[in-house]
């Protein structure tokens, strides 16, 4: 069996980026992966302005304990026209544009106002106090977003300051979803005896729409051989990827192997992961496949290790990476038989010392959803390790936004 990282490193080497773009209005682009590198058009501020509600001054001007007179005032968006004269100072609001020849912006609290009018500080400023640079934020040229990154609440705002009316982004990717088995149903239907809801099909719609995918819903295939060929030929034809969950273990009724084999070509089968070890990845003509464990973990497991990194290659989102791990102590005894990776769920929190704490959560067999209820990361427990006694250094994988 392959480790976990043998089988990434082999599928990112295989799967393609994406070369085609398409064109949107920036206000549609939001969650889609940027197709090209983004220098800016302009500088931002495009002007030296003020930082500060308060008074454009000339250094030399405030020699003398003479209160100075308000030649004029500045706003944001209507700058000072007029001649300034020596001896005097102009009104000014944050991010207005500075009149020529100032080198210091006094905020208004330091300021008094006399009743005639004119205007003394009690605080001298420095040199280029409180003005903020043109360019000083982005700079004309800059590289401000590489292609590959995700167009987000932050990244989308800043590419509008630019003055950007659209963007060039990578085409969603198609990605067909197929539940096997006889045993499921769809959610919202009664159950026979002897039945169970398809709970796979659901969370991976969720967590596909969160990587920006277009899903397309095949359903649930019984387990009959014609009706897998029929539907893999199918979603061959209207897919970019296609994910099943169930129909990889070893099973007289599991005909995914064969179907594979007939219409494609299998690269790897099994990988020493636990949650998770009938994991299949392979090919349909121009179409990928990755083959998810029928138990609900199992299946959220890989798709998270394995599926998730897989698209984001395919998606072109060269800036997703995974939270760092974490060490941390546990507080509870861990089992563990050494021979496969492993990953537990678990609860991390950190105590009045500043460490990080975790304890698994719920029994941990491949079949038991709702401890993923009450975690917010994967006890990373290596291949090599048995069973983890309380107080152990052990290593935590924060859960990311898909979960």
């Amino acid at each position: 069996m392959l480790s976990l990282n043998e089988a990434l490193e082999q599928m990112l080497r295989q799967l393609p980026s994406p070369l085609a773009t398409e064109v949107l209005p920036l206000n549609q682009a939001a969650e889609r992966i940027c197709g090209e590198d983004i220098f800016s058009p302009i500088n931002v501020p495009a002007f030296d302005n003020s930082a500060m509600d308060g008074y454009a001054v000339r250094l030399a001007d405030l020699t003398s304990e003479e209160p100075l007179e308000i030649i004029g005032k500045a706003f944001a968006g209507v700058p000072f026209q007029g001649n300034w004269q020596h001896r005097s100072v102009v009104r000014i609001m944050t991010g207005a544009m500075i009149p020529k020849g100032t080198e210091a912006i006094i905020m208004q609290e330091n300021a008094k106002v006399h009743t005639d009018g004119r205007v003394s500080f009690n605080k001298l400023p420095k040199l280029g106090e409180n003005i903020r640079r043109a360019g000083e934020d982005i700079k004309k040229g800059m590289l401000v977003l590489p292609a590959g990154s995700k167009l987000t609440s932050v990244t989308l705002p800043l590419l509008a300051s630019l003055g950007l009316a659209q963007i060039k982004v990578f085409p969603k990717l198609k990605v067909a979803v197929i539940a096997t088995g006889d045993e499921l149903v769809s959610v919202g239907q009664p159950l026979a005896e002897g039945q169970i809801y398809d709970i796979n099909s659901f969370s991976l719609t969720l967590m596909l729409k969160k990587l920006g995918c277009e899903v397309i819903d095949f359903g649930i295939i019984p387990d009959d051989e014609v009706l897998f060929e029929q539907s893999f030929k199918q979603a061959q034809a209207q897919a970019d990827l296609i994910i099943t969950s169930g129909g990889v273990s070893v099973g007289e009724a599991d005909f995914t192997k064969t179907i594979l084999e007939r219409l494609g070509t299998i690269n790897f089968w099994k990988i020493a992961l636990k949650p998770g070890k009938p994991f299949a990845f392979g090919k349909l003509g121009k179409t990928w496949f990755c083959g998810l464990p029928g138990n609900p973990v199992s299946a959220l497991v890989t798709f998270y290790q394995l599926v998730q990194p897989a698209i984001a290659k395919l998606t072109g989102w060269h800036t997703w990476q995974l939270p760092p791990s974490l060490p941390a102590i546990t507080r509870v005894a861990l089992k563990k038989r050494a021979g496969r990776l492993e990953f537990q769920r678990g609860f991390y929190q950190v105590n009045e010392n500043g460490e990080i704490i975790v304890e698994n959560v719920g029994v941990q067999n491949s079949n038991l959803f709702s401890a993923f209820m009450k975690s917010n990361c994967f006890i990373v427990l290596e291949e090599e390790r048995g069973n983890v006694e309380i107080g152990e250094h052990i290593t935590i994988q924060p859960f990311n936004e898909i979960l």
